[in-house]
């Protein structure tokens, strides 16, 4: 396989950085929540988003293959958020596309039409719900989405047969979510952990280890950042209270609002953000906040000031992910196209550029021959002490959803 050979000295991730700072790396859309109206219907996958646009109730169906064309027509159609590729030099070509379409004879219709889940969600599910082709062979989407997706029937169940190095590759703690265990219909894009970020010289000699450092410093008041994304605030919140984000009660849910809201209450929390944290890290109006660790990694590269911590009690992991829809044309393509991805040099030109959280084990000594930097940073490639202490948000029921996030909008004010 022709190989895409950056420069060592990663002018690839220089320019991912000077992107995130520039234009936002569509972060904003992405992981920021998305309010439906100012009464509390919701949310990042809520109800009340969906029928606002129009969309009818979700029918539930089983996995759908069509005809596979993928051996008559070599090409595939992906899906995919913006800025999450690599490109070259000129901004124009896309490498590691490049090298599989060269090894394989499949040329990837690569198409940056992931603006956020539930405009997404929107786009395709009329046809899914009528059991028809979305005209995409593969997609990406954050995981309550396709928790969604595979709990409705609406993706197929992929060919083993097609993924030996996804197999074989994807790591320990991407392996069994419990909305896909075993990944039968997913596999992870990338991995977005949520920790705790602070500016050194703005916190002025003050200690942040954990949450309750951010909460509960009277020097930092009025200086604090959370996440207005639902599962990364409150699953930090319950897991400074001693609780597991993916096996928790009502009552755990309301004890960590009570948490919060205490704090907001009292000025300690200066404001719920998206993206636009990074601003105020950056610049120290926040001395420490919670934050996602992409950003991070590029804030660190501009400025010293700016690290991390991972509280002893854990962090948040969630991902975005590849799956398959209904009646796709091309899935045999769509599973070679996954595969190659879980390839470790592949991968490594991947997280260079896009410096998100590789979930391919086996990565890292490709990844230092284009980064070192990047090979040993333990937010791109976690390290075992770290991918211990990484939890996720358990599923939620519609009803679930509907609850606690209409709880986290009246705390956050939205």
């Amino acid at each position: 396989m022709e190989q895409y050979e950056p420069d060592r000295l990663s002018p690839a991730r220089v320019a991912a950085m000077r992107r995130s700072l520039g234009r936002g790396r569509a972060s904003l859309s992405r992981r920021s929540l998305l309010r439906a109206s100012a009464g509390g219907a919701l949310a990042l996958g809520g109800v009340g988003a969906l029928s606002a646009c129009g969309i009818p109730p979700a029918a539930k169906t089983s996995g759908v293959s069509s005809e596979d064309h993928s051996a008559k027509e070599k090409t595939v159609n992906f899906s995919n958020w913006t800025e999450y590729m690599d490109v070259d030099e000129s901004g124009q070509g896309r490498p590691t596309l490049e090298a599989f379409r060269k090894r394989t004879g499949i040329s990837v219709k690569y198409t940056e039409d992931v603006n956020d889940n539930v405009e997404f969600f929107g786009k395709i599910k009329p046809q899914l719900a009528a059991g028809q082709d979305t005209g995409r062979d593969l997609i990406c989407v954050t995981d309550w989405l396709a928790a969604r997706l595979i709990r409705f029937g609406w993706v197929q169940k992929l060919d083993p047969a097609n993924l030996p190095h996804a197999y074989t590759n994807l790591s320990a703690q991407f392996r069994n979510p419990d909305w896909d265990p075993g990944r039968s219909y997913s596999y992870p894009w990338q991995g977005i952990s949520t920790v705790i970020a602070f500016n050194r010289k703005a916190l002025d000699g003050e200690e942040v280890t954990s949450l309750s450092d951010l909460l509960d410093n009277p020097k930092l008041k009025g200086r604090v950042g959370l996440l207005s994304e639902m599962r990364d605030t409150m699953g930090l919140a319950l897991l400074d209270l001693g609780k597991d984000p993916g096996r928790f009660s009502d009552d755990d849910f309301d004890a960590a609002i009570a948490r919060l809201q205490k704090a907001v209450d009292s000025g300690q929390v200066r404001r719920f953000t998206g993206n636009d944290y990074t601003s105020d890290l950056s610049k120290g109006d926040f001395a420490a906040c919670v934050a996602w660790a992409g950003d991070v990694v590029q804030l660190k590269a501009d400025n010293p000031d700016v690290d991390f911590v991972i509280p002893e009690s854990g962090y948040m992991t969630s991902s975005d992910n590849l799956l398959v829809p209904n009646k796709a044309r091309h899935k045999t393509n769509a599973e070679k196209l996954i595969d190659y991805y879980y390839e470790p040099g592949p991968a490594a030109q991947l997280a260079a550029y896009i410096n998100f959280v590789c979930p391919v084990d086996g990565v890292k000594a490709e990844l230092a021959k284009i980064d070192e930097d990047a090979a040993n940073n333990p937010l791109i490639i976690p390290d075992q002490d770290m991918a211990a202490k990484s939890r996720a948000f358990r599923s939620l029921s519609e009803d679930e959803e509907t609850a606690y996030e209409e709880k986290f909008a009246k705390l956050t004010g939205a």
